[in-house]
């Protein structure tokens, strides 16, 4: 047999086995959808393959082989850990370049990308000379991470609020039962129909007490009880005239002064009883808790983010320590000044009508000078 022709059948095999083994690893990377990168230390290029320029929706011709073309879409705030990771790599702090970023899509949009690389080639003085490494999208697993997180946190959110309901409920319910079972004995004891009459009528304040202790409690549940379905389109701005307008009386008597400053176009997705509890709520704060020497002012102002509408209620009140009292400030029945009528109960309700709809409130507050409550509505 020609020698020559041996050799050719032979280098055709090989060729073929070469190709067939390209496309056996092209087609994995087609399915798996994992790109590949080429880097040249030497000259500061990259290669970058169509599985790559994929992941975020260019064309590979649209992605030149200047590194910054992929640098220019790195997050901002991902941006110094990303070049310092590779840094790292490159100068032998790390034996494997890894990072997670998040790149802009061609449609604006960020894609999280796990990137991982190697020093395959160095030059003769020992530099890296060649990186290659692959980009892999993650942003569906990161995605699912971050709702799972979010419900794990919701779950221990509503667990230490049950347990706190319970502790309270069980702390008072027990209260009132020991101060009825004392009146009852001492009523027993009694010797004259007089001290009866006295002790029935201790037992009768106990008992209103207790009524509204459990009418307190049972507010609570339905509030926590609410589903997110509980919503309907509000004119914050109207809405809030309407219950500026139901306590006009209290507002007249205090010689109040209220600015409704709320954004007219503004309209919120939110249950109607809780809104007016809410404001409500915080307005009778305002006038409870003015201070002394001036009329109050109440300004309710309206601002949006990107994700939520944020109303605050400012007040010219006597103010609250926040350093003595800001962790205990909106749980039940803590109250912060010497009024009879207070309760400890309103900030607490509020809370949990906000947040049982997927809001927040925080407070500002310094002593003699006011309060401003700030309520952030998540929007639809």
């Amino acid at each position: 047999m020609n020698l020559n022709f041996f050799n050719y059948r032979k280098e055709k095999k090989q060729l073929k086995t070469i190709l067939f083994n390209n496309l056996k690893w092209k087609f994995a990377l087609q399915v798996s959808n994992i790109g590949i990168w080429d880097f040249d230390a030497t000259t500061n290029t990259v290669n970058f393959s169509e599985e790559s320029s994929r992941i975020l929706g260019f064309q590979i011709s649209e992605l030149n082989k200047h590194p910054e073309s992929w640098n220019d879409l790195v997050h901002p705030d991902d941006k110094d850990k990303y070049l310092s990771d590779f840094e790292d790599h490159l100068l032998g702090k790390a034996n494997l370049y890894e990072n997670v970023s998040r790149i802009k899509h061609k449609s604006g949009a960020y894609r999280w990308v796990l990137d991982k690389g190697k020093i395959i080639e160095r030059t003769k003085d020992g530099q890296a000379k060649r990186v290659i490494g692959v980009h892999v999208d993650i942003t569906d697993t990161i995605e699912k991470e971050e709702k799972i997180s979010e419900s794990l946190t919701l779950i221990s959110k509503q667990n230490k609020k049950l347990k706190n309901f319970a502790h309270i409920a069980s702390h008072n319910l027990k209260e009132h039962s020991g101060n009825i079972e004392s009146l009852l004995e001492l009523y027993d004891q009694a010797e004259s129909a007089e001290e009866k009459l006295s002790l029935i009528a201790n037992l009768k304040t106990v008992s209103e007490t207790l009524k509204k202790t459990i009418a307190n409690l049972r507010e609570i549940i339905t509030i926590n009880s609410t589903k997110a379905s509980d919503k309907e389109p509000i004119s914050l701005k109207g809405f809030a005239r309407e219950s500026i307008n139901s306590l006009m009386l209290n507002i007249k008597n205090a010689n109040a002064r209220i600015n409704n400053e709320i954004d007219p176009s503004i309209v919120l997705n939110f249950n109607k009883s809780y809104l007016e509890s809410i404001i409500q709520n915080l307005l009778t704060n305002a006038l409870k808790y003015s201070h002394p020497d001036r009329y109050p002012h109440v300004k309710l102002f309206t601002f949006e983010t990107k994700d939520s509408i944020i109303l605050t209620v400012e007040d010219n009140g006597i103010g609250i320590d926040l350093n003595s009292y800001g962790n205990d400030l909106f749980t039940l029945y803590r109250t912060f000044h010497n009024n009879e009528d207070a309760e400890g109960i309103g900030l607490y309700i509020t809370k949990n009508q906000i947040e049982a709809l997927g809001g927040k409130i925080s407070v500002e507050s310094e002593v003699n000078i006011g309060s401003k409550f700030i309520l952030e509505f998540p929007k639809q």
